[in-house]
């Protein structure tokens, strides 16, 4: 099976508010597919909607297949393929860390004997075997992070779905994850991961969806996407009040803050030539990025 998931115009409504919103896509197998959008966009509906933890709306044309079942028939089936990890911190606070990890084990009916070895093998991995012993109170966030994800590959997953995994932790710990990330890829695993740092979306995902208002606005790798979709620089003036009439120059999109003002293009020159009137420190100048690209089609501003 090329593709290890399948999602064909999905819909998602609750009452008034429409969280999916004709959403299709295909994962293939051992990669990293990746959500990106604001709050609210619909990614943790439609990672839940893939586990069979939410049901996609009925009747219509939506398909969702997960290794070839459906979650609305099969959740249990996928429960036993995927492992996941949720934003939320939910360990046993009572246990140690290997006594979390047998207690899980357990859900899946996996045997002591078998599980011991893996467990091993899982603290080994995650760089947290000198804090077996460990209650979950005495851990720092990042610990406690790499257990929950530890916690998710108990059962060998064949799909591991993360919903921001790395969200407040220092970027020793991201990296190291982000390494981990890569190996489990290497070694055929299909991850799926909903995140606001763009520069992890960058760095660990092989394709990706840009999602906003339940619905998918781009898809593609996120070089292409950049290259494809947003210009090759930007000039970032720190004071809004001291920027003049750019609006003439057709080379220049123009992007404001409340208190800054950005400058694209695709002539590195045409942006130099700007820079002339400023003071070292007063501006920014460098290529454009993932962040750029989620803001010009996202908005710049909230819009809860």
């Amino acid at each position: 099976m090329e593709y290890a998931i399948l999602a064909s115009h999905v819909t998602k409504k609750f009452k008034d508010l429409t969280a999916v919103e004709d959403l299709s896509f295909k994962v293939r197998q051992a990669e990293c597919f990746g959500f990106l959008g604001p709050n609210g966009a619909g990614k943790t509906t439609m990672m839940k909607m893939l586990i069979g933890r939410c049901r996609r709306d009925n009747p219509g044309p939506g398909q969702i297949s997960v290794f070839g079942y459906d979650p609305v028939k099969s959740e249990l089936e996928i429960k036993y393929l995927a492992g996941v990890v949720p934003q939320e911190d939910n360990l046993d606070a009572e246990l140690s860390v290997r006594q979390n990890l047998f207690i899980y084990a357990g859900f899946y009916g996996i045997k002591k004997t078998t599980a011991a070895p893996r467990i091993d093998y899982l603290l080994d991995f995650m760089e947290l075997t000198d804090k077996a012993g460990s209650k979950i109170r005495e851990l720092s966030g990042g610990m406690k992070r790499r257990l929950i994800i530890a916690r998710a590959l108990i059962n060998n997953p064949r799909l591991l779905i993360l919903d921001e995994p790395t969200t407040g932790l220092d970027p020793q710990v991201r990296h190291l994850i982000w390494d981990k990330l890569r190996m489990l890829k290497k070694d055929g695993v299909t991850i799926l991961i909903t995140t606001h740092y763009m520069e992890e979306a960058y760095q660990i995902c092989d394709r990706l969806i840009i999602m906003h208002k339940g619905e998918k606005v781009l898809e593609g790798a996120p070089g292409d996407l950049i290259e494809e979709h947003i210009e090759q620089y930007v000039l970032e003036i720190l004071d809004r009040e001291s920027v003049g009439d750019l609006d003439t120059d057709s080379r220049i999109r123009l992007e404001q803050t409340d208190s800054r003002v950005l400058l694209y293009s695709d002539d590195i020159s045409v942006l130099e030539a700007v820079t002339g009137g400023y003071k070292a420190g007063d501006f920014y100048l460098r290529q454009s990025n993932l962040e750029d690209l989620f803001l010009k089609t996202t908005g710049r501003y909230l819009n809860e």
